[in-house]
């Protein structure tokens, strides 16, 4: 088959900022879903240009991968005046990730040798749009941290600059990794898929 690497799709990071006194405080909430696209086919040509025709298509590449990952940001934050200073009273990071799977509706009918490719090209998939998603939570948990540290300020238009700025480097930094790690995963694609098959095979034939 030919080479294939999940890419996430565009983020959205938003902060919905109020002023208000509150005790401060700090959490991430987390949500992931994952969900299926069929595809049909009998062979390994078949499987390929199935996923190319009916794979999820990304903004970012302008073109359909095996499998993606969503990803939003999102939170809210509020601010407390107090003694002419404005410090972050609370914070809530979220994330949103919905990973897409391709699922082969011929699979039980297939012979033993298309049925390992696929089992083993279909659990790399996967691994790889997981990784997406857990990249994802480490930038969100850095992101509440970064929120966390941020010294009072003069003035709340200020500390709104500051969440800003944070926020933006957060998500750039996030960007950064993700874009990274689907390098490395397509450019060790295929010695991994052999390394992959022929540890299913010895384990099969034991």
């Amino acid at each position: 088959m030919t080479r294939v690497s999940g890419l996430m799709a565009s983020i959205t990071a938003a902060a919905l900022l109020a002023v208000m006194s509150s005790v401060a405080s700090a959490e991430m909430i987390s949500q992931k879903t994952i969900s299926y696209f069929q595809i049909g086919g009998r062979t390994a040509e078949d499987l390929d240009r199935e996923l190319e025709r009916h794979g999820p298509f990304t903004k970012s590449t302008g073109s359909r991968h095996p499998g993606a990952t969503e990803i939003k940001f999102g939170g809210e934050l509020t601010y407390v005046e107090s003694n002419g200073r404005c410090s972050i009273g609370s914070i809530k990071v979220t994330l949103e990730t919905r990973i897409i799977l391709p699922s082969w509706k011929n699979r039980r009918k297939a012979d033993r040798d298309l049925g390992l490719i696929w089992d083993t090209l279909s659990r790399d998939i996967k691994r790889h749009e997981e990784r997406h998603a857990e990249i994802a939570r480490q930038h969100a948990r850095k992101l509440e941290s970064a929120l966390q540290r941020l010294r009072p300020q003069r003035n709340c238009d200020i500390m709104q600059d500051k969440v800003a700025e944070a926020t933006a480097k957060s998500v750039e930094a996030h960007d950064s990794d993700q874009i990274r790690f689907d390098r490395v995963e397509s450019a060790n694609f295929e010695n991994r898929m052999l390394r992959l098959l022929q540890y299913r095979l010895s384990r099969q034939s034991r």
